[in-house]
């Protein structure tokens, strides 16, 4: 099998570039690309069987290496661009649906839905390159937000994705230099679409009830 580019429905965004938007994709069709490339590379090695020389082997052995980088590039991705996707439901930036389930878990964990978005742009502001991914822990029933410096490295194993926003300079050099990355926060916090965020959260509830 291989692996489609994803597309997405992004309207024009504040504060964040409609240049900014196609290279980022462009970055991401080149994680795509780059998963397919691997597997194909792996499965012309398959062929060889007990026939691979010893520098066959140790290509093989950086590929499976190399491989998470490129899948969860892709995948981190994929969670990113279609919070921007659609409207707001009408509300208020930075503010999501105060009845919804994500709102309630939000309250108990870091005392109130304010004190949740005042988390994520602290953990935002991290310094380095990485992801803020807020995660919902099925078995342990709560959100954890963290900072995940290499998306192959540093997930929580397991843990449905409620959120990622993309840190590394890749994301806002376009519009804004690095001293000024805390403006790209206020974007993303401006721009993203809770609803979205929201749904994630109650399809991760359905499997923690499963």
């Amino acid at each position: 099998m291989t692996y489609t580019p994803k597309t997405f429905n992004i309207p024009v965004l504040k504060g964040i570039s409609e240049k900014a938007i196609k290279v980022h994709l462009g970055l991401y069709e080149g994680y795509v690309k780059n998963v397919n490339l691997i597997m194909e590379t792996l499965a012309g090695y398959a062929a060889y069987g007990d026939k691979a020389s010893e520098g066959d082997k140790l290509a093989i052995a950086e590929l499976r290496r190399r491989f998470a980088f490129e899948f969860d590039g892709m995948r981190m991705h994929e969670y990113y661009f279609p919070q921007f996707e659609g409207q707001k439901n009408g509300l208020p930036a930075q503010a999501g649906n105060p009845e919804s389930a994500l709102a309630k878990a939000a309250a108990e964990k870091y005392g109130s839905g304010e004190n949740f978005l005042k988390h994520i742009r602290e953990v935002s502001t991290t310094r380095g390159n990485g992801w803020t991914v807020v995660y919902y822990d099925t078995s342990g029933k709560t959100l954890h937000t963290v900072f995940v410096t290499n998306h192959e490295l540093g997930q929580l194993a397991g843990l449905p994705i409620i959120l990622a926003f993309d840190l590394w300079e890749h994301a806002y050099m376009v519009d804004y230099l690095p001293a000024e990355k805390k403006n790209y926060i206020d974007a993303l916090f401006e721009n993203c679409n809770w609803a979205i965020v929201e749904k994630r959260f109650d399809d991760a509830m359905k499997i923690s009830a499963a």
